[in-house]
């Protein structure tokens, strides 16, 4: 189960906090941290979309940019065995180790409820 609010093309993840009896989220994907909370779903929920809607009027006032660009590359670290597996996997493709993990990714992207079923286990 994703714990996670939509709205107008941003996304927050969102907790519950047992002893102050209270939900919070925050927004995933800007420049800057932007939190929000609620006592109840509905509260949660505009306390979200006015969040949103307060930081874009904000960036636009000042011209800067809402969302967090990507550059496109990263590090991913796995264990010694899995690279050696999946370089060979790669080459026995003729397919770069690149290329390779770029088509693992976009097979999990669209594949959500499989690959949501797989965080949190080890691979070998």
């Amino acid at each position: 189960m994703i714990n996670s609010l939509t709205y107008n093309g941003y996304t927050a993840s969102i907790s519950y906090n047992s002893d102050d009896e209270v939900f919070f989220g925050k927004v995933i994907g800007v420049n800057d941290l932007i939190v929000f909370e609620g006592t109840s779903v509905t509260e949660l929920k505009n306390g979200f979309q006015e969040a949103i809607d307060d930081y874009l009027e904000t960036c636009e006032a000042i011209g800067k940019s809402p969302d967090k660009t990507y550059k496109g590359s990263f590090n991913v670290r796995v264990p010694a065995g899995l690279h050696k597996k999946v370089a060979t996997f790669a080459s026995q493709h003729d397919v770069s180790l690149n290329d390779f993990v770029k088509s693992v990714l976009v097979y999990a992207m669209n594949h959500e409820e499989i690959s949501g079923e797989l965080l949190g286990k080890k691979f070998a």
